[in-house]
């Protein structure tokens, strides 16, 4: 692979495969799968609406912030269509909030007309110490004002959180571009075969051990001719005054799987624990693994990374209903959301825009922990 201009803090050249041999252990893990959800599993945070992946505002040590007794979640959101799939296509990031009264929604993050896509797609956020100035990261999808593309473009912006609210955003600003070498351009008009190349979900981390600013995201290889060809890129920089820098990728995933999502870096006990959500159909043929929460550890920053478990599989749906929920996130307390997906299907799958409809929920799912101990994680309570 051709790496990118980098840093002196990052002396990693190679990314960790995640490899099939590991990969394929997935399939036969059964302390890793999830309950399956019930009627009483799916409430709505927003009637009429459909919610789905979502990131906590949280502090630049990713501690979650608690305003009030409650935490603060931003989630992408559209009105309810026919076809949820169409959702995409129209996304929107919302604030909202969860305490004991269950979740609360708090409007739209942004105004209209502000971001610089023409869809708002994943992201982070981060919370200042001064308790109000709020960084968001987040995807621009396409182009405000333009025909609908698969364009994925990471952006920053600050703004101020207090009382229940978000707003006062400064103009948004590309944090860094894709090179087209080592990270392809996610710039295709239509889907291929049901997959999009990847450039997207910016995840912020500061280490500790040196200062240095990470933004994680999924990509596709850029040195590679392979559909299966999912990377977890980062960036990097030594203060919020310098640029953005690419850096070689953490992980890659080539011939093994074509798409890590939303990856996110915990720190616990010393360690850097990785995370990300793939699907099963992602998998090269053959592979066996479920939908479901993935992750590896490592004792620094420059790897290498172990696949947790053995296989990499943190948290799976169950047999039972392989499309109950996605998007897992992470916090650093360690606690766990996704939201619930197609459920209640008895295993089947949704195949058309009617079943889609009544089974999709649109909504986010039970919070479940973590117990993490060197490479092994272990569900606590789900």
């Amino acid at each position: 692979m051709t790496t990118t201009a980098r840093s002196p803090a990052m002396t990693r050249t190679t990314p960790t495969h995640w490899s099939n041999e590991a990969a394929r252990l997935a399939a036969d893990q059964p302390a890793a799968a999830l309950p399956v959800f019930t009627q009483a599993d799916v409430s709505a945070i927003l009637p009429g609406h459909d919610l789905w992946d979502m990131w906590q505002i949280a502090d630049a040590a990713g501690r979650t912030t608690i305003v009030d007794g409650r935490s603060w979640w931003f989630f992408l959101a559209t009105p309810r269509f026919a076809d949820p799939d169409d959702r995409h296509d129209a996304a929107r990031i919302r604030l909202t909030s969860h305490g004991a009264d269950g979740w609360r929604d708090h409007g739209d993050a942004f105004p209209d007309g502000f971001a610089p896509g023409s869809r708002e797609w994943s992201g982070s956020a981060v919370l200042a110490d001064d308790g109000e100035t709020l960084t968001m990261y987040f995807t621009a999808s396409g182009r405000r004002g333009q025909a609908r593309t698969f364009e994925q473009r990471l952006f920053e912006t600050v703004g101020r959180f207090a009382e229940g609210r978000v707003g006062d955003w400064s103009p948004s600003v590309e944090s860094v571009a894709a090179d087209g070498v080592t990270y392809l351009r996610a710039d295709q008009g239509d889907a291929v075969d049901g997959r999009i190349k990847g450039f997207r979900d910016p995840g912020y981390f500061r280490d500790p051990a040196s200062g240095i600013e990470y933004l994680l995201f999924v990509g596709s290889a850029g040195w590679v001719d392979d559909v299966h060809d999912g990377i977890i890129g980062v960036a990097e920089r030594a203060s919020p005054d310098t640029p953005w820098q690419l850096s070689p990728p953490l992980v890659e995933a080539i011939g093994v799987n074509s798409e890590l999502e939303r990856p996110h870096i915990v720190l616990r006990d010393g360690r850097y624990y990785l995370f990300w959500s793939t699907q099963g159909k992602r998998f090269a043929p053959g592979t066996g693994a479920p939908t479901g929460l993935y992750g590896m550890v490592a004792d620094a920053m420059t790897g290498p990374w172990s696949p947790l478990n053995g296989s990499g599989l943190v948290a799976a749906n169950p047999a039972a209903e392989p499309y109950q929920a996605y998007c897992w996130w992470v916090t650093g307390e360690l606690d766990v959301i996704s939201f619930v997906d197609s459920w209640g299907l008895a295993g089947a799958e949704p195949t058309d825009a009617a079943t889609r409809r009544a089974h999709f929920g649109g909504t986010a799912a039970p919070f479940f922990r973590l117990d993490l101990d060197g490479t092994t994680a272990r569900i606590v309570t789900a």
